[in-house]
């Protein structure tokens, strides 16, 4: 059984592991750290990830009074560090065995998470699907979406805050173009409304394998190359044809397109809506489309054939969508609404919650092994804790940057050589943990 710890002891001790607090510079360039700045830096991640405020996190310590996590927050916490931070937390957890075990991070998923936001923006747009209406003034609410990458080993690989709830499809490649870290993933996982052929088009030239889950399958139409074939079974479900010769008429254009969105000389949200101008494609977007469509019908036939296809299909989407449902517990604060008014500040708060939702999934030592596991007398604060399979260890503690388990005559599986018998002591309060856990009182 996993033992039960606090949220801020969890992102200390992860710190520890994996370096990430490091990647928090000063926008001023300087390179001198303040004392205690991991407290700091832990402490306003609690702040933004919960969306709790500054509040509960203030202490008498120096480095949880107000004026220090204002500091900490203008100087050190932006977008640019958070996506280093979460860079050296993709790469610690693609280390994990167990991490590797799941997959080789090859399979990503690209979903929105939707948020309410009750402040003026003109990054939000209203949606009564998703928002609802205003207990006020019966208006619709406004909000945003954040869409996200997850690859199969459960690495957040980066995100985009867009207004409103566009159809995911304009955004995908952005995101996949602008991941924080991980290796670049061959397959991308979507739901139904990420789907059109001209995305098809698209990830299919960049490079991607893209397998969206198609709603009706069985009523899906599938696309034929030639006319007079005869496909047997299949000869009235591919009723489509695909114009090779208007592929090749903008064969041209097309490579220019793909090299620069490769480039980053141009988004591909731009590219989309040029292409698909007022829901009517272009000759360019139509040949594109057409391209789309090949690969479109042989992703249709592998889901109705290949279980093996399938199967990880839903897995990863599963899997997204439970990334999502523990998101929302830790994002509870202020009835988990984003009160920010640019988009800036949105990215740089939901951008805080890769900080205290991947150390909940990483942090424990059946899913973490350490670079060296040997025992080191200089072990961080929390290395030196009491062992997790025997809580009351007979004055035996564990010295090993796994913290395995003691050699308490009780414990079902001892380990000898990493074990260090010290005598009985009251344990002091850390300087940070102990305080963030009695004042904002969450439990992992």
């Amino acid at each position: 059984m996993l033992p039960r710890v606090d949220l801020p002891e969890v992102l200390l001790e992860v710190f520890s592991w994996t370096g990430a607090d490091q990647a928090f510079t000063s926008v001023t360039g300087g390179e001198a750290r303040l004392r205690d700045l991991h407290v700091s830096i832990a402490a306003l991640l609690v702040a933004h990830g919960c969306n709790v405020g500054y509040t509960p996190v203030i202490s008498g310590a120096d480095a949880l009074k107000y004026g220090r996590l204002s500091h900490v927050d203008q100087t050190y916490l932006r977008l640019s560090t958070y996506r280093q931070a979460n860079a050296a937390l993709i790469t610690a957890q693609a280390q994990i065995p167990l991490a590797s075990a799941w997959g080789g991070g090859l399979v990503a998923s690209v979903d929105g998470m939707r948020f309410v936001v009750p402040v003026p923006s003109v990054y939000a747009r209203p949606n009564p699907k998703y928002f609802g209406t205003s207990t006020r003034g019966g208006g619709t609410r406004a909000g945003a979406t954040w869409l996200n990458l997850v690859n199969d080993q459960a690495a957040g690989l980066g995100g985009k805050v867009v207004a409103g709830t566009p159809r995911d499809s304009l955004y995908v490649l952005d995101v996949l173009y602008d991941r924080d870290g991980g290796r670049r993933p061959e397959m991308i996982v979507t739901d139904t409304a990420s789907y059109s052929d001209i995305v098809f088009g698209l990830l299919t030239l960049t490079g991607y394998t893209y397998a969206p889950q198609l709603a009706d399958l069985p009523d899906q139409k599938m696309w034929r190359i030639d006319r007079t074939a005869d496909y047997g079974p299949f000869q009235n479900a591919a009723r489509g044809r695909i114009d090779l010769a208007r592929i090749e008429r903008q064969w041209e254009d097309i490579l220019r397109i793909i090299g620069s969105i490769h480039t980053g000389a141009v988004r591909a949200y731009d590219v989309i809506r040029m292409l698909s101008r007022d829901g009517r494609p272009t000759p360019l977007g139509d040949a594109i489309a057409h391209y789309g469509r090949i690969s479109k019908s042989l992703h249709i036939l592998r889901l109705a054939d290949e279980p093996g296809y399938r199967r990880p299909i839903k897995t990863r989407a599963n899997l997204q969508e439970g990334r999502h449902a523990l998101a929302r517990k830790i994002f509870h604060g202020r009835s988990g609404q984003l009160y920010q008014n640019y988009q800036e500040g949105m990215e740089d708060q939901i951008g805080a919650r890769p900080g205290p939702q991947r150390p909940r999934c990483c942090s424990t030592p059946a899913t973490w092994t350490p670079p060296s596991p040997s025992c080191a007398p200089t072990a961080p604060r929390s290395a030196t804790r009491t062992s997790n399979a025997c809580p009351r260890s007979c004055g035996t503690t564990s010295t090993c940057w796994a913290a395995t388990p003691s050699s308490c005559p009780r414990c079902p599986a001892a380990c000898g050589p990493c074990a260090t018998p010290t005598p009985p002591r009251k344990r002091e309060p850390a300087p940070a943990g102990g305080r963030l856990r009695r004042l904002l009182n969450l439990k992992a």
